[in-house]
């Protein structure tokens, strides 16, 4: 087949998945992408709430693509973390910060304003029952047709590839944690 057979399609829906680090890196640079072409992007994050280097790095850049650059931090923290967490967060306040996020991805997934949407750490959200399979299959289904769609986290339901166009399994080969090492700020975090 010659490279003039190819075609192109007016958005995708790209999947980074998988117990390996990287899934959130690779997402900021796909957002790093988009705006360098001058799309419209927004950033929408599920469980981070606390400060890591992404949130620093998206304020300082918001003055620069002010027109281009939406960003929603909706998160409690990871889900269960038990006494890594350092605030107590009940299921409830969990469940309803996912759905509050999981509303404004939708909203600008839906709204055809966008040509990029980032759902940062939601495959988590779902696969800790905060939001449902249903409601991801939903953010799939009602996309604009404009809007490419990026989904990060952890198991990502199998069912739901069929709706993916490029699905990324980030594999550990080894990582420091699991020897009792937690993760370096601007490197793992």
């Amino acid at each position: 087949m010659a490279f003039e057979d190819f075609k192109t399609k007016d958005s995708v829906v790209i999947v980074y998945t998988g117990e390996g680090k990287g899934k959130t890196s690779a997402a900021l640079g796909l957002m790093v992408r988009a705006l360098g072409s001058r799309k419209k992007v927004a950033f929408i994050q599920f469980i981070k709430y606390w400060g890591v280097g992404e949130h620093i790095f998206i304020r300082d850049i918001m003055p620069i693509f002010e027109d281009q650059l939406f960003f929603f931090k909706g998160g409690k923290g990871f889900y269960k973390a038990g006494e890594l967490s350092e605030h107590h967060v009940t299921d409830e306040q969990h469940k309803q910060a996912a759905n509050d996020t999981y509303e404004v991805a939708l909203k600008h997934a839906m709204s055809g304003q966008y040509d990029l949407v980032i759902c940062d750490e939601i495959n988590n959200a779902v696969n800790d029952n905060l939001i449902t399979e249903k409601q991801l299959e939903i953010l799939l289904k009602k996309r604009s047709e404009q809007t490419s769609l990026c989904l990060t986290g952890r198991n990502f339901p199998d069912k739901l590839l069929k709706y993916v166009d490029i699905a990324t399994n980030m594999t550990k080969l080894k990582h420091h944690f699991d020897d009792q090492f937690l993760a370096n700020k601007g490197i793992d975090f």
